[in-house]
């Protein structure tokens, strides 16, 4: 258990896991701001809202120049986000739960959906491939589609 100083605000932890958990809060959290930030600029300002869909992101995830660093920035920011959020909760939860049997079951929970999130979420950005026929089927807002027609001959 972490003690907590007179006004309330948490002591930081002599040394181990838990002092590693607390520099880690700090750090990710402020990474997550920066990204998050970035993320926003990215979407809400530089590029117009109604344009981004799946095309946007095919497009930024596979461009060879470029599509690592994005991948990297979006794989963070779920990484960051997942760990940065449940770790917090396991912080309150050990605020709570005293009895060590029932802290190891919270903990192993805890730890389980972190795995299960951050593999999913890492699954859906390494493993990524552009999809040509759905992207022809639904372009960008703003992007010409090419059209087929033919004309019969009685209609000129």
């Amino acid at each position: 258990m972490v003690a907590s100083s007179g006004r309330g605000r948490r002591v930081k932890p002599s040394g181990g896991f838990e002092l590693g958990a607390w520099y880690f809060m700090r750090i990710s959290g402020l990474t997550l701001v920066l990204l998050a930030l970035g993320h926003l600029f990215i979407v809400h300002i530089l590029f117009n809202v109604e344009t981004i869909n799946y095309a946007f992101v095919a497009d930024r995830w596979t461009k060879p120049g470029s599509g690592f660093f994005w991948r990297l920035w979006d794989l963070a920011m779920v990484v960051l986000a997942v760990i940065h959020g449940l770790n917090g909760l396991r912080q309150i939860l050990d605020e709570y739960i005293v009895r060590p049997g029932r802290r190891v079951v919270v903990h192993t929970l805890i730890w389980t959906v972190a795995t299960v999130l951050v593999g999913m979420g890492s699954y859906a950005i390494l493993m990524f491939e552009k999809d040509q026929e759905y992207i022809k089927a639904h372009p960008r807002k703003g992007q010409s589609q090419t059209v087929t027609a033919s004309v019969a001959s009685g209609d000129r």
